[in-house]
C-alpha cells in the first residue's frame, strides 16, 4: 500500500532552506508577528558543515549576526567552527521550528494557500520563501575521467593528501585557500587555470601569497591551460606549450557552484540571461509568483558572489515587512551587488 502523506500544522509562512539566511527569515517573521517553520533536505546549517575545518570567514563577526544576536570571537575573522555554534545557539535561543533532513518535492497551490510537498508531509502555508543557497551544486568538469573517486569537489582538510601529487583547478579564492593549505601540510601541488593568471578577486592577504609560492617553485601552475582528461595516475592539460600528462593522485576541482536551478523552476520561479537570474521584486523579494519569496545567494543566478551572508540576511528584513504589511526598510545592501 502507498504511505501516507501526512499534513503539517498549517504555519504562515514556509521557510525553504537552514542556512543563515533561512534562520534570519524565520526571527524575522517572528518579530512582525508571524509563524514560520524551516525545511531542510540536509541537516542545520547544512552548506556550512561542507565548508573546510578550521575555515577563517572573509566577514568580520558583526557582518555575520542575524536577528540582533552578538556573535563573540576572539579573531577579527572568525572560523567556520565559532560560525557554526553561534548559528545553533541563535536557532535555540528563538525557539525556530525547523525540519531537517526533509526534502522538499513541490509548492502547489497559490498565494495564501499553498502546499509545500516534502516525501513524508505536505505543509500548508500562506507564503513560502526560498533560501536554498548554492552548495549543493559543484559545476563538474565534462571531460573523461570527471567521475573518478580522486576528483573531489568539496575539500575538508588537508591531511588525506600529504605526500601526493596534486592538482587544484581553479585560481579564485577557494582554489587558492585550498593549494596554500595543501602545499604546507606536505603534498606535492599543481595549479591549473584557464585564465592568465591568479584571479584578480583574490583576497589581498591570499593572493600575494599563492603568487610568491609560484614564483618560487614551490607550488607549480599553469595558466591558460585546459584540463583535457583525468586517469587513474595522471591528468592531461592543454597549455600554449602544447599537450602535458601531469603525475596525479588527487584532483581537487574548486571550479565553483550553482543554485539548484531545477528545484527553482519546479516551485515556479522564472530564470533569465544567461546567468539564470530568478525573477523577483527587487525591494519586496517576491518572485514573478505571488506569495512565493527568494532571499540570499539564490538571488544571483550563476552569479554567486553578488549576494552572501552580509548583505543577504537584509532580505529577510524586507520580506518579513512585506509580508507583514509594514513599510519596507532602507537596508545598506538594496539594490547593490
Amino acid at each position: 500500500m502507498p504511505t501516507k502523506i501526512e499534513s503539517a500544522e498549517h504555519v504562515d509562512v514556509v521557510v525553504i532552506g537552514a542556512g543563515p539566511i533561512g534562520l534570519a527569515c524565520a526571527i524575522e517573521l517572528k518579530r512582525v508577528g508571524r509563524s514560520a517553520r524551516i525545511l531542510e533536505k540536509g541537516a542545520i546549517l547544512n552548506s556550512l558543515l561542507g565548508y573546510p575545518t578550521g575555515m577563517e570567514f572573509f566577514s568580520t563577526p558583526e557582518l555575520l549576526e542575524i536577528g540582533g544576536h552578538p556573535l563573540a570571537s576572539a579573531r577579527y575573522k572568525p572560523v567556520r567552527e565559532e560560525v557554526i555554534d553561534y548559528y545553533l545557539g541563535v536557532a535555540k535561543h528563538e525557539r525556530l521550528a525547523i525540519c531537517p533532513y526533509e526534502r522538499v518535492k513541490s509548492v502547489t497551490g497559490s498565494d495564501g494557500a499553498f502546499h509545500v510537498h516534502t516525501a513524508v508531509r505536505t505543509h500548508p502555508c500562506n507564503k513560502v520563501i526560498v533560501t536554498t543557497g548554492f552548495f549543493d551544486k559543484p559545476n563538474k568538469l565534462e571531460i573523461p575521467g570527471a567521475d573518478l573517486p580522486k576528483v573531489i569537489h568539496y575539500y575538508k582538510e588537508p591531511y588525506p593528501f600529504v605526500g601526493q601529487n596534486v592538482a587544484v583547478i581553479g585560481a579564485r579564492n577557494s582554489a587558492a585557500k585550498v593549494a596554500l593549505d595543501c602545499y604546507r601540510h606536505g603534498a606535492n601541488v599543481t595549479l591549473i587555470h584557464r585564465g592568465e593568471a591568479v584571479a584578480e578577486s583574490v583576497k589581498y592577504w591570499i593572493k600575494p601569497d599563492l603568487e610568491n609560492r609560484i614564483q618560487e617553485g614551490s607550488i607549480a601552475a599553469y595558466f591558460n591551460a585546459i584540463v583535457s582528461e583525468i586517469t587513474k595516475s595522471a591528468i592531461h592539460i592543454s597549455t600554449p606549450d602544447g599537450e602535458r600528462a601531469l603525475p596525479n593522485d588527487w584532483v581537487l576541482a574548486m571550479t565553483g557552484y550553482d543554485p539548484d536551478f531545477e528545484f527553482l523552476e519546479n516551485v515556479g520561479i522564472n530564470l533569465e540571461g544567461s546567468e539564470l537570474v530568478p525573477q523577483f521584486n527587487e525591494v519586496t523579494h517576491e518572485s514573478d509568483r505571488p506569495g512565493l519569496y527568494v532571499a540570499g545567494t539564490v538571488c544571483g543566478g550563476k552569479n554567486t558572489s553578488r549576494w552572501f551572508i552580509e548583505n543577504g540576511r537584509n532580505h529577510a528584513i524586507r520580506i518579513a515587512a512585506h509580508i507583514a504589511g509594514n513599510p519596507i526598510p532602507e537596508t545598506k545592501s538594496q539594490g547593490q551587488p
